[in-house]
């Protein structure tokens, strides 16, 4: 196992949030490869579950239901 540790300074939430979101794009485009990768990260969890589903299926209809 070969592991690299990556230190991000001066990056805002938002940047963080889609560094993350990036680096989990590279875990699923090079695991077809064999290549078995883990990210670990406060709230990395939440931050991929909320990155990746769409918003029409977590947005409330606002519509009356007239």
């Amino acid at each position: 196992m070969k592991t690299v540790t990556i230190n991000v300074e001066g990056a805002s939430q938002s940047q963080w949030s889609t560094f993350l979101l990036e680096l989990n794009l590279m875990k699923k485009a090079w695991k077809r490869y064999g290549v078995s990768a883990t990210l670990k990260a406060p709230s990395i969890n939440k931050i991929i579950t909320l990155g990746t589903t769409h918003v029409e299926s977590t947005k409330k209809n606002r519509r009356s239901s007239k």
